[in-house]
C-alpha cells in the first residue's frame, strides 16, 4: 500500500529545534520501542525519507556510504577508540547498508556500538593507568586535535601514546585551573572556597572517565537505533533527524512551553543526580524543600518501592520522575549539609516562563545620557506553538504571535514607545505559522515567505491579517545563532523595507522547513498495530526571502554589524555537512515601505563604526576576537605548562561567550530581558539614530 501525503495538520517547522535538556523534569512518560520492532521501525523511516525529503533521492550506495563514515564521526570525532583495522571491518558493509536499513536489518549499528563499548573499556582502562603516571610538563610536544585530519590508528600503541597525550593535557588543564582559582582576587584555600573545593586532578579524572564508561555501557538500545536512524537522515540535510518516544516529548514539551512535573532542573555530577535549579511555580518550589544542589539517591512512585538512583543514567532518572499532573512522585534527598530527608511532591503542569515572549519598556536616556526615546525591547526566544492545543480549539493555547502582540499591546497602554527592538538573538527558530503571524504585526496583508515544495512549485505564505499593531520603526536583533523562523522574520522585515537589521555579520542560513510526522505502522496494513515509533523529523520545502533570495547558507545580513566572538565560530548552515545549497526564484510581489534607504543604512554604520572604534569595553572584544582566531588557527595544543598558560587567554574568551550562552538559556525568569551593558548600549544607540534619520526624512519630505 502506498503512502499517503503527510497530513498539512501536521506541524512545519521552521527551526533549529531548542529541545528541552533531558534533564528537565516533567512531561508524560512515554514507552521505549522494543529491540524486536526495530526492524519495522527501520524500513518506515527509510520508506518516509526516500519518499518525502524534497531532494527526492533515494537511499542507495551513496547514502550507505556516507552512513558509514557520519555513524564513525557520531562515536568517535577525535579517532581516540577505534583502529584501522576496525574500520576496515565496517568498510565491507559500505556498499550494502541501503539494501540492509531498508529490509529492516539494523545490525550494523549494534556491531558498532559493541565495539566501541570494547575499545572505551580498553581505552579507560589505560586511561587510568596514565593518570596515575609521572608527566613532565615542561617538555615540548603537542597535543593533535583536528580529528579530521588525524589518520586511524594502526596499532593499539599508536592509541596508547595519543592517550598518554589526552590525559596529560586533561591533568595540565585541570593543574592551571585550581592555580588560576587561586589566584582570582578573594579566592583562597580554604575548605568553603571555591578552589579549596577543588579535589586533585588525578582523583577527579579517575571520576571522569569511570562516569564516560558508565554512561556508554548504559545506552539503551532505543538510543542506538535513533542515533543510526538520525545518521543515514543527516545524510540527506542536517535537519532531518529521528526522534524516538522519549525525544519527541522532550520535542512536544519545548513546542507547548508546559510539562506536567515537580518543576526542577537536574544534572548528573559523577553519577549522583543534583537539582541545577527549580522553576518558579512548579511544585517543587511551592513545596520549598527542595533545594538548588540538593542530590537525589532514591524515587518511588505512589504505589511502587524505592529505587536506587545513584550512577543510574540521567535520561532514566528523568523517565522515573516524570509523570501525568496529579501523582505523587517520592524523592529521598541529601541536602549539601548532608542531611538526608524524604520528599513527596504531587506533580502539576508548569509553564516554561524562560521560553515565551518578554517584553520591556526602556529609557535611553537612563542607560546612555543624551538619548532622548522610550524603546521597547520584545524579547522572543524562540517560535513556539502548541499544536494541540490549536488543534482541540483551546481559548489559551501557548503561541508566540499571541504573546508578541500582548507585549505590543502593553507598550500601547503604557503610552507607546518610539521604537521596537526585536531581539533574536539564540533564537533557534520554531514553528513556520508563528513566523508569518508575528510578521503579520508589523506589515500590512502580504507575502512574508515562499516555500518550495517537493514537486519544484513555489508558494507564497502570506500575512492575511489586514492592517498592522506596531507602525513605528523597527531594530532586529540577530546573531549567527538565529536561525530559520527567525531569519523569516528578519528577512521580510529588511525586504518590506520595515525596519534594519543590527547584530553578526548574518545569521545562521537556515533555509529549510521540516516536518514531523509520526512513525507509524499504520502506513503498512499488513503491519497493523498502534505502537508509538517516535517521529520523522523531515526536511520538505525549502524557503525564500519574499525578493527571490533562500536564506539557506548565507542567512540575512545584517545592516549594520557590532564586534562579536560568536560571528567568528564556525556557526551556521555553511558549517554543516550535507547543507543544501542557496539558491533563487522568482520574486514576490510586495509593497515597499519608506523605512529605510540606503542613505539611512550608510549614517547608522558610519556612526556605529565611530562609537565602537572609541569604547574600551567592544574594542576589548575585538582583542578578543582576535586572540580566538589566532588560537582556531593552530590544529595542535601545546603539553608545556609555560606555553598552554599563554595561550589558554583565548581559549577563556571562547569559554566566556559560551557560559553567556548557556546563562541566556537557562536563567528563567530571572534577570533583566535586556541587560545593561556596552553591546546592548549600541544598540540603543543605533535605534535612537535610526529614529532621528527616520524623523528628518520626514521634515524633508514636507
Amino acid at each position: 500500500m502506498p503512502l499517503s501525503p503527510p497530513s498539512r495538520a501536521t506541524s512545519l517547522l521552521a527551526g533549529l529545534v531548542c529541545l528541552l535538556v533531558a534533564s528537565t523534569i516533567g512531561a508524560q512518560q512515554l514507552a521505549t520501542p522494543a529491540g524486536a520492532n526495530d526492524s519495522t521501525t527501520a524500513k518506515l523511516v527509510a520508506d518516509m525519507v526516500s519518499k518525502y525529503h524534497i531532494s527526492q533521492k533515494q537511499i542507495d550506495d551513496r547514502i550507505s556510504q556516507m552512513l558509514v563514515k557520519r555513524l564513525l564521526k557520531e562515536l568517535d570525532p577525535q579517532k581516540q577508540y577505534f583502529l584501522e583495522s576496525d574500520i576496515a571491518e565496517f568498510d565491507k558493509y559500505r556498499d550494502h547498508l541501503d539494501d540492509l536499513i531498508k529490509a529492516g536489518n539494523v545490525d550494523f549499528a549494534r556491531m558498532v556500538f559493541n565495539r566501541y563499548l570494547q575499545r572505551l573499556d580498553e581505552r579507560v582502562a589505560v586511561a587510568h593507568q596514565f593518570i596515575d603516571a609521572p608527566h613532565d610538563f615542561t617538555k615540548d610536544e603537542y597535543l593533535e586535535v583536528d580529528g579530521d585530519k588525524i589518520p586511524w590508528a594502526k596499532s593499539t600503541a599508536e592509541l596508547d601514546e595519543r592517550w598518554r597525550k589526552r590525559i596529560k593535557y586533561d591533568l595540565l588543564s585541570m593543574k592551571l585551573d585550581k592555580s588560576e582559582t587561586k589566584a582570582e582576587p578573594g579566592k583562597n584555600e580554604s575548605p568553603g572556597s571555591e578552589a579549596g573545593k577543588l579535589e586533585a586532578p588525578e582523583k577527579r579524572l579517575h571520576k571522569r572517565y569511570d562516569t564516560l564508561k558508565r554512561t556508554a555501557h548504559d545506552t539503551e538500545d532505543y538510543e542506538i537505533l535513533e542515533m543510526y536512524l538520525s545518521a543515514m537522515a543527516h545524510c540527506f540535510d542536517p535537519h532531518s533527524s529521528y526522534m524516538s518516544p522519549n525525544t519527541l516529548d522532550d520535542f512536544n514539551i519545548q513546542m507547548r512551553l508546559s510539562l506536567e512535573g515537580i518543576g526542577a532542573a537536574l544534572r548528573s555530577e559523577d553519577g549522583i543526580t543534583t537539582v541545577a535549579s527549580v522553576v518558579p511555580g512548579g511544585a517543587a518550589e511551592k513545596d520549598g524543600r527542595l533545594k538548588v544542589g540538593d542530590k537525589i539517591t532514591a524515587v518511588r512512585q505512589e504505589d511502587g518501592e524505592w529505587v536506587d538512583i545513584v550512577e543510574m543514567k540521567l535520561t532514566k532518572v528523568v523517565r522515573l520522575i516524570r509523570g501525568p499532573g496529579g501523582t505523587t512522585v517520592n524523592l529521598k534527598v541529601l541536602n549539601s549539609a548532608g542531611d538526608s530527608s524524604e520528599i513527596s511532591l504531587i506533580r502539576q503542569k508548569i509553564e516554561l516562563k524562560s521560553s515565551e515572549v518578554k517584553g520591556e519598556i526602556i529609557d535611553a536616556a537612563k542607560w546612555v545620557p543624551g538619548l532622548q526615546a522610550k524603546i521597547g525591547v520584545v524579547n522572543i526566544p524562540s517560535f513556539y506553538r502548541d499544536f494541540g492545543g490549536a488543534q482541540q480549539g483551546l481559548d489559551d493555547f501557548k503561541s508566540t504571535a499571541r504573546d508578541v502582540a500582548a507585549v505590543l499591546n502593553d507598550f500601547r497602554t503604557k503610552g507607546g514607545v518610539d521604537v521596537v527592538i526585536v531581539d533574536l538573538r539564540m533564537n533557534g527558530g520554531g514553528a513556520l505559522s508563528e513566523a508569518i503571524e508575528v510578521t503579520g504585526l508589523f506589515i500590512d496583508e502580504g507575502p512574508v515567505v515562499q516555500v518550495k515544495e517537493q514537486n519544484g512549485r513555489v508558494k507564497s505564505h502570506d500575512d492575511t491579517e489586514a492592517g498592522l499593531m506596531y507602525d513605528g520603526p523597527v531594530v532586529v536583533l540577530c546573531n549567527r545563532l538565529s536561525a530559520s523562523a527567525s531569519e523569516i522574520f528578519a528577512a521580510a522585515i529588511k525586504d518590506y523595507h520595515r525596519g534594519i537589521i543590527v547584530g553578526d555579520a548574518t545569521t545562521h542560513g537556515k533555509g529549510t522547513v521540516q516536518n514531523v510526522m509520526p512513525v507509524s505502522n499504520q502506513l503498512f496494513s499488513m503491519l497493523g498495530g498502534r505502537q508509538n515509533r517516535g517521529a520523522l523529523k523531515l526536511t520538505i520545502n525549502q524557503f525564500y526571502r519574499v525578493n527571490g533570495d533562500s536564506t539557506q547558507n548565507l542567512g540575512v545580513p545584517s545592516d549594520v554589524v557590532l564586534p562579536s566572538l560568536l560571528d567568528h565560530m564556525d556557526l551556521g548552515e555553511s558549517f554543516l555537512d550535507n547543507a543544501l545549497a542557496f539558491d533563487r526564484v522568482e520574486p514576490a510581489s510586495h509593497v515597499i515601505y519608506d523605512m529605510v534607504t540606503p542613505g539611512i543604512i550608510s549614517s547608522l554604520r558610519d556612526a556605529s563604526q565611530r562609537r565602537v572604534a572609541v569604547d574600551t569595553e567592544l574594542q576589548k572584544v575585538q582583542t578578543d576576537i582576535n586572540k580566538y582566531l589566532e588560537r582556531k588557527s593552530r590544529k595542535s595544543v601545546s603539553l608545556n605548562e609555560e606555553q598552554l598558560r599563554k595561550e589558554r587567554a583565548a581559549d577563556k574568551a571562547a569559554e566566556k561567550v559560551a557560559q553567556e550562552e548557556e546563562e541566556k538559556e537557562t536563567k528563567g525568569t530571572e534577570g533583566p530581558i535586556f541587560p545593561d551593558n556596552e553591546y546592548n548600549k549600541e544598540v540603543l544607540h543605533i535605534a535612537v539614530d535610526y529614529l532621528q534619520l527616520l524623523r528628518q526624512a520626514k521634515t524633508a519630505a514636507r
